[in-house]
Parts: C-alpha cells; structure tokens; sequence
C-alpha cells in the first residue's frame, strides 16, 4: 500500500516535531516535508505535493487562513487544521471549514500545547486516516 504523503506547517519547532511524532506513529503516513508559515507551506505544496496537509492558524508572514485559500488553487490534497485559534464554534473554524478544510482540530492547551498527544492525539491520527480515505 502507498503511504499518504503530509506536510506539517506550524510556526513552533515544538508542535511539528510533536505532530511528525503524532503522524509517523501509524505506518500510512509519510511526512514529506514541514514549513513555518503559510509562504512556506505554499512552496512545499509545489515541491512535495502532499496528500494531507496539517496546517496552524496563527504564524508570522502568512496566517492558516490565507495559505488555506491558496492551497485550495493549487493543490487537491485534505487539510486538517490544528490550532488553538480554532475552538468549536468559532468563527475562525467556520471560515476555515467554508473554504473547504476537511476538519478543524483545537489545540488543547492554547498555541503550544505539549500535551496535544495524550489529549488530542488519536482524534488527530483518526481525521488524518479519513481525510485520507483510509478509514470510512
């Protein structure tokens, strides 16, 4: 079977290495590359072309919001936002949702959440695995 292919795009060093550690513990995901904000992100997109995208809110030069909207022109791959900005029902998870992110995750803890892995973990592996098709 072929792995699906994910960036990670957070502007803390600390929450990608925690979401690759999150992402490498099941064996159907291949991480192919990590970017600090959404300019970044957009770069990687043209270089790796992912299959799922884990992408923050809240970074310096390029905002989630902004790299969502352009990733949906040049890319067809899922993406997943994880950010603490992104409470349920909050207006940033609704316009994240209406411009076409396959789920929205809240960090438990605000911007760097250590403890993202023991309380949002496996519900982060899980919407990786059906933004994947891997898992109705």
């Amino acid at each position: 079977m072929e792995t699906k292919r994910v960036l990670i795009v957070d502007d803390s060093f600390v929450m990608r290495a925690i979401l690759a550690d999150l992402t490498a513990s099941d064996p159907a995901f291949t991480i192919v590359g990590e970017a600090e904000n959404g300019r970044v992100a957009i770069e990687k997109t043209k270089e790796t072309k992912p299959d799922l995208v884990l992408l923050d809110i809240e970074m310096p030069e390029m905002d989630g919001i902004e790299a969502l909207k352009r990733l949906r022109l040049l890319s067809k791959a899922q993406v997943i936002i994880v950010s603490s900005l992104t409470q349920v029902g909050s207006p940033i998870a609704a316009e994240a949702k209406r411009l076409g992110a396959f789920a929205v995750i809240a960090k438990p803890s605000g911007t760097l959440s250590l403890d993202i892995d023991e309380k949002k973990g496996s519900e982060i592996v899980r919407t990786m695995r059906k933004a994947s098709g891997l898992d109705p």
